[in-house]
């Protein structure tokens, strides 16, 4: 049988697949809606339990516990781990039955809040417009048992990376707790007469007892679903190390997960190994969606232990606070056919702990045709040191919204990382327009460096070498397609800082960044094969040492070598962020760059896009593909068309 070369790693190995196909000894069914459920009961399909937390005390290695449609508002502790990989233990949902657990519960009773002024300083209550009603709850200690949310806040664990005079700390401060009316949030205010100003807020007492809230269109939340969180996640084992656990096809919603670290997810694999996450969705966890890595750098790591080796498949995060993946210091692991929408929300990039997914220390891992977007103010992939000998494939990286890069790599300098055959489109940059330095007339011409404000990268490399970018497509971003720098005294123990060398950055297609597609460090780089679309003057940079270079196609061949297959174009190209399509059409060149067109050989039709030597690490094309030719044209489609309208979802669903 012929091998997936989409898992071949960049050093030339297969990544290990070890799944095995299970044969269960043992069945025990949970069916919250069963007229006889108990937890007395014996599991069977007649007598269910009414709580997977029954099934999971009594599940033994070789046990599938199949769970039946149903709201289930519990933590689930499962009590055991597996034999192996061909002895594990499954929790799934019964068919295609919706199984939701819920770290939240319904609140039924309600008061008019009273008492407080919505006008700050002064003790009248002042109200322009429409009425504002305020509701308050008080919460049943019995709920709240050993965890209350809505006392903690959302950074108790590690706060030394935190930049004080950089950031604003009132997200860091707001309680992890939340409300939900209907299944959308309500939006946390720092002082009760914000609540006047914002409809859909609630508002916390000092104590953590008693929430005030205001909902949308200020009715009566008698006639609405009020939820609120008092769990701190929804799949968890208490005792850590638990592995060979596969958990299939739940829905895992209102976690009131602190922000990392500890890297605590809606599904926590808590330090276990070999886990499966499949067919699962994760809504609105306050921090974290799922971890498999070993939770926090202040544990020991003993000599043997096993950190990773999971897989994430077929999965949907959506809105997670912080991070939608966390794997610290997790090795081997297979990410694939994911999608990761809305994670940011809380605000909380310069904690250093956000992104869709946030791995350290990763190694021989496969992160494959998964979509990133609507990622807000925090990297869609962040790599944070260590990292080597890993692939990141057919991914879709989309609408960073005030998203500084993409792809962050980290301070990892011994092997390669490869990214190939990905779509990167609309990094917008996060940065304050008001900091970019006026340059009136001709002040900017004299300057030797560039003033660093504006940001905006599909890949941002950080004393880090090695990174090899194959085959891809980057469209759209702020400042540059790639971009690094060396950290040169970033050093850990005997080793060395970062230099940023060696990057190759080999037939990809550059689509209107709008200040270059490519910013090397120094020129110690490798650039080849490239089509540069759209691009300003100047879009093709080596900052260091200054004065900095900022060249175009032909001064970038004749000073230093690089892209002597590389081509230019104009094109006008769309993507559909909703529907995962893209639209390839002709475009005239503008006015301004039209007396250029014969001596740039501007190319204006995808046929006359010439094909460039194919590189032999990349041996697939976006579509997973073989692609066996020694040449083919620039990106990760191996055929272009214009004026047609293709679907570029990568997943295997």
């Amino acid at each position: 049988m012929d091998k997936d070369m989409t898992l071949r790693l960049p050093n030339g190995d297969f990544f290990n697949r070890w799944e095995k196909e299970q044969v269960y000894d043992r069945e025990l069914h949970v069916d919250c809606s069963h007229a006889a459920a108990s937890d007395e009961n014996d599991g069977s399909p007649e007598h269910p339990f009414i709580t997977i937390n029954a099934a999971a005390a009594l599940a033994l290695p070789g046990t599938r516990v199949l769970i039946h449609g149903g709201v289930y508002r519990e933590c689930v502790h499962p009590a055991r781990g597996g034999d192996g990989i061909d002895k594990m233990i499954s929790y799934e949902a019964y068919g295609n039955e919706k199984v939701v657990i819920k770290a939240s519960v319904t609140a039924k009773e309600f008061q008019k809040s009273e008492g407080w002024n919505l006008s700050r300083f002064t003790t009248e209550t002042k109200q322009e417009g429409a009425p504002v009603t305020v509701w308050k709850t008080e919460l049943d200690p019995e709920e709240f048992r050993g965890y209350n949310p809505f006392c903690a806040v959302n950074i108790l664990h590690d706060r030394l990376f935190i930049e004080y005079d950089k950031t604003d700390m009132t997200t860091y401060l707001n309680r992890r707790g939340m409300i939900f009316c209907d299944g959308k949030p309500l939006r946390q205010v720092a002082l009760y007469n914000q609540l006047g100003g914002q409809p859909g807020s609630y508002w916390i007492e000092a104590n953590g007892q008693t929430v005030h809230f205001r909902l949308f269109e200020d009715e009566n939340p008698k006639g609405h679903l009020i939820e609120l969180t008092c769990r701190e996640q929804c799949f968890a084992p208490k005792i850590p190390f638990l592995s060979y656990i596969k958990v299939k096809g739940l829905t895992c919603a209102h976690a009131a997960t602190g922000a990392p670290v500890p890297q605590r997810g809606a599904i926590s694999a808590f330090r276990g190994h070999h886990w499966i996450i499949e067919d699962c969705t994760v809504e609105w966890s306050n921090g974290v969606g799922i971890d498999i890595g070993n939770e926090c750098w202040h544990h020991t790591v003993t000599a043997g232990q096993v950190i990773g080796s999971s897989v994430i498949r077929r999965c949907r995060i959506y809105d997670a606070g912080v991070c939608g993946i966390a794997g610290l210091f997790a090795e081997n692991l297979l990410i694939e056919d994911n999608l990761i929408q809305g994670t940011g929300w809380q605000k909380m990039e310069l904690s250093w702990e956000a992104g869709g997914i946030k791995v350290h220390n990763c190694t021989d891992s496969i992160f494959r045709r998964n979509i990133f977007t609507k990622t807000y103010r925090a990297d869609h992939l962040w790599m944070d040191v260590g990292n080597q000998n890993n692939r990141i494939t057919q991914n879709l990286f989309l609408d960073g919204i005030e998203q500084r890069e993409a792809i962050f790599i980290e301070c990892s300098r011994d092997d390669v990382n490869l990214i190939d055959n990905n779509i990167f489109w609309n990094i917008q940059g996060r940065f304050d327009p008001g900091a970019i330095p006026e340059e009136p007339g001709s002040a900017g011409w004299y300057k030797t460096e560039e003033s660093g404000v504006v940001n905006g990268y599909a890949v941002y490399g950080e004393g880090t070498d090695y990174t090899h970018i194959v085959n891809n497509f980057i469209g759209k971003c702020r400042s540059a397609g790639y971009y690094a720098k060396a950290v040169a005294f970033r050093i850990a123990g005997d080793s060395r800082g970062g230099t940023s060398r060696d990057a190759k950055i080999w037939n990809n297609i550059f689509y209107d960044c709008k200040e270059a597609a490519v910013k090397m460090p120094t020129k110690h780089n490798e650039s080849e094969g490239n089509l540069f679309l759209n691009m300003p003057g100047g879009f093709l940079r080596i900052l260091y040492p200054a004065p900095a270079e900022c060249l175009d196609l032909k001064a970038w061949r004749q000073f230093y070598g690089f892209d002597r297959q590389g081509q230019e174009g104009y094109f006008d190209i769309s993507i559909d962020t909703e529907h995962f399509t893209m639209e390839i059409r002709q475009k005239d060149i503008s006015p301004s760059t039209f007396h250029l067109k014969e001596k740039r050989s501007y190319i204006q039709s995808v046929k006359d896009i010439r094909t460039v030597t194919a590189k032999t690490m990349v041996p697939t094309d976006f579509y997973g593909n073989t692609v066996n030719e020694g040449m083919r044209i620039p990106g990760p489609l191996v055929k272009l068309v214009e004026n047609q309208i293709i679907s570029i979802d990568p997943r295997r669903l």
